[in-house]
């Protein structure tokens, strides 16, 4: 198991200070460097990590200490500098150890110490036991706590489990080693949308452990047990999973602040020519505007987001990783006033560069989702942003956009966009005239016309079914190789 222990201080750690915060266990303790530098580890003699200290990030965004601490935590005013510890507590020492360094940092350079408790500066000596214990295993990364060979397991005591550089690494790792990525919270916690999104590919899950009916999975209900070195479902007599009461919805009169909340999701596709001029992040920042009247506040390759809002760098940044044959995945937040989340995955294929933007934006029981914008968007990316295809959708669900580790009401859609380029592919005539009736809106020019279908008003879940008879017939069309997925 792990603690994690973040420094938010004004000024930028630098060396003489990241070494002062390292010797909180005094000058016996050896330090050691992985992932390329980017992670810094305190050791004992023998080489066993007992805190691994990531890169210190620098924060532009407003609001996103808020976002993923709690709105109590005292953050300094942007810009400010995000130093992340995390600290084996396989041992004794090491919560204390995390404690003692970012409470160093704060005392040096100021700001603020989450969680408060844990911040001091004494130094904390090893016991004989951990100075003499046995160095972990090399291939296990500083994020994961557990390593089997079907599982790699994360324990996160968070409020907000975010999608950091840390967690990211584990994606990887099991990843690359056809693991699980299986990550352990208390039933307080909860996840943003892009932790969310990457657990939902199987086999990876999140594990929640509630002190009155054991473990079970935060996004399915599936009660879980510990076997064979993986968390996996406990079946009932039948060969079915058992749902934990824990998961069932809670009543409304236990959150009265959340009811009537709601979100909307857009789950756009686009593609774009591999051109040298070629700038990311249009389709993305042209729906910000249309439905929150601002842009993106800022963009990153992990949570916390640090970098302010600038399509020039992710598309250099996309770019360098396309020369590697890699695909680029994308975090973007917006203000705190307005909630709003999008992650995009960029990819070079043979059909040009295609962006892969799922966009999230959230709003209080007293307020109005703009579903008026959606159709004139719809054509905006049609006829200037390489829309291929668009689904919107509505659904009950807290408007802080966080994930909570019980049964949530599912989306229902609103609308799809099919883009120009696609229309052309399945043909004008078949996809003009869908099997359920109803005609669609014609966007953009006559002689290249994009079409928009109208699903339902978010309120009626049939609007599933005529999505799907949409779907069907779609993908029935002779050139339907670019229909909806």
């Amino acid at each position: 198991m792990t603690k994690d222990v973040i420094a938010l201080t004004p000024k930028m750690p630098d060396v003489n200070t990241l070494l002062a915060g390292l010797f909180a266990g005094g000058p016996d303790l050896g330090v050691a460097s992985v992932n390329e530098g980017a992670v810094v580890q305190l050791c004992t003699p023998g080489g066993r990590p007992l805190v691994s200290v990531e890169a210190p990030l620098l924060i532009h965004v407003p609001g996103e200490a808020q976002r993923l601490l709690g709105t109590e935590v005292a953050a300094p005013d942007v810009p400010f500098w995000w130093t992340e510890a995390r600290a084996s507590t396989a041992v004794e020492e090491g919560e204390g150890l995390a404690g003692s360094f970012a409470g160093r940092l704060a005392a040096v350079l100021g700001g603020t110490v989450w969680p408060p408790e844990a911040a001091h500066t004494e130094v904390v000596p090893l016991t004989p036991e951990t100075a003499t214990a046995t160095p972990a295993p090399e291939s296990a990364p500083p994020a994961v706590d557990v390593l089997t060979d079907k599982a790699a397991v994360v324990i996160q005591d968070r409020p907000v489990v975010a999608m950091t550089s840390w967690l990211a690494d584990a994606l990887r790792t099991a990843a690359d080693g056809d693991l699980a990525l299986q990550i352990v919270t208390p039933p307080r916690a909860s996840l943003t949308l892009p932790t969310r999104n990457a657990l939902q590919g199987h086999p990876n899950r999140w594990v929640v452990q509630d002190p009155d009916c054991g473990y079970y999975d935060g996004l399915s209900g599936a009660e879980l047990h510990w076997q064979d070195g993986h968390f996996t479902p406990v079946k009932s007599a039948d060969g079915k999973a058992r749902v934990a009461e824990a998961f069932k919805p809670r009543p409304a009169t236990d959150s009265p602040d959340t009811l009537g909340a709601r979100q909307l999701g857009l789950s756009l596709h686009t593609t774009h020519a591999a051109d040298e001029h070629l700038l990311l992040g249009g389709a993305l920042e042209s729906a910000w505007q249309a439905l929150t009247g601002t842009s993106p506040a800022g963009w990153s390759t992990a949570e916390p987001i640090g970098l302010p809002w600038s399509r020039r760098q992710m598309t250099e940044l996309a770019r360098t990783r396309a020369q590697k044959n890699a695909p680029t995945w994308l975090t973007t937040i917006g203000t705190p006033d307005r909630p709003a989340i999008a992650t995009t995955r960029v990819t070079h294929t043979t059909a040009g560069i295609e962006e892969h933007i799922i966009l999230t934006l959230g709003y209080a029981a007293d307020e109005t989702p703009p579903l008026d914008t959606l159709t004139p968007l719809a054509e905006t990316l049609a006829t200037e942003h390489g829309l291929t295809s668009m689904l919107t959708t509505l659904r009950t669900a807290d408007g802080d956009l966080t994930v909570p580790p019980r049964l949530e009401a599912p989306p229902i859609p609103l609308s799809f966009t099919l883009g120009a380029d696609a229309v052309r592919e399945i043909g004008r005539t078949h996809a003009q005239h869908p099997q359920a009736g109803a005609r669609p809106a014609q966007l953009g020019p006559a002689a290249r016309p994009a079409f928009h279908y109208a699903l339902g008003d978010g309120t009626d879940a049939t609007a599933w079914t005529a999505l799907q008879q949409l779907t069907q017939h779609l993908k029935a069309a002779p050139g339907s190789a670019r229909a909806p997925r």
